[in-house]
């Protein structure tokens, strides 16, 4: 709150020696054709009233004498020269004030002790200054900057690591996982694969560009490749069935015999069809046998 300083007005009285009443209280000194003042009905004369009755000055510590103008405020008392802002010195008898801890503060000084500390420069955030508030502390709009680059970071998204902030771009490039496909920082989700991370997007199938998170897929001579492509560009044909053998699904086991390949579950007796899996068989042309029916 702002005050305006309340000046006391001594009135002083030129008497003409009377009556006894006309001699000063505290000397005794006849008071007839002199100045002097009524302290709480008694005649005092000039002197005795500074000596004995005048209040002490709030900042230098001297009697306020009557010929002096004095300021009060909340039963303090200073010279006129003495009521000063105590930041600036600026003089406040014919000046709004405020105070703060008994300090006397012109307005300005007021705002500014009482406005928050930037948390960048420390210095007070004043009232109609632009600024920016995060996890209960301010700053000046000119403060609030990325600890890299250490420019503004203004509307921006940014983002913390410790106690320090980061425009998106300098947190990307610092901290951020870069993709593999397209060497670009994974700002959010992104897929792991053989220890290297990858955006989702990024993540395809190098024949028909399907992207592949959630999905089955196999890998190929450091390709990747969905089921389908692999299916069809990469997979070797069963010898039996002529299906693709892929490794998904029923069997994941192969057989390989000169050059003929097999799902394990078609590796059967050509004859009687009983499975060869593990057992001794009889090769004739691209056909196999179990060992009775390869002897007949």
């Amino acid at each position: 709150n702002s005050f305006y300083p309340h000046f006391t007005d001594f009135t002083l009285s030129l008497a003409v020696a009377m009556a006894d009443s006309s001699h000063c209280f505290y000397c005794r000194e006849d008071l007839g054709g002199k100045k002097f003042v009524r302290n709480e009905g008694k005649p005092v004369c000039v002197r005795c009233y500074t000596k004995f009755c005048a209040h002490s000055c709030a900042e230098c510590h001297r009697p306020i004498s009557v010929e002096t103008k004095e300021l009060s405020h909340k039963g303090r008392h200073w010279h006129e020269e003495c009521f000063r802002c105590s930041k600036c010195y600026k003089p406040l008898a014919k000046e709004p004030f405020s105070t703060k801890d008994d300090r006397v503060m012109c307005g300005k000084c007021g705002s500014r002790e009482d406005a928050p500390r930037c948390h960048g420069c420390y210095k007070p955030i004043l009232a109609g200054t632009e600024s920016v508030e995060y996890k209960g502390n301010s700053w000046h709009d000119e403060c609030f900057t990325c600890f890299n680059c250490k420019r503004p970071i203004g509307s921006q998204s940014f983002l913390s690591k410790g106690n320090d902030l980061y425009c998106s771009p300098c947190y990307d490039k610092k901290f951020a996982k870069h993709c593999v496909g397209c060497k670009k920082a994974i700002s959010s989700g992104g897929v792991n694969y053989q220890d290297q991370p990858w955006h989702s997007h990024c993540f395809v199938c190098c024949v028909c560009s399907k992207t592949l998170a959630g999905e089955s897929f196999t890998k190929h001579e450091d390709q990747v490749f969905c089921v389908h492509c692999y299916k069809s560009s990469v997979a070797k044909k069963c010898s039996s069935c002529h299906n693709p053998i892929t490794g998904f699904g029923k069997g994941v086991n192969v057989v390989n015999y000169e050059g003929g390949t097999w799902h394990e579950y078609c590796f059967n007796c050509k004859r009687c069809s009983i499975s060869l899996s593990n057992k001794s068989f009889v090769a004739k042309g691209r056909d196999v046998f179990c060992s009775d029916c390869g002897n007949k």
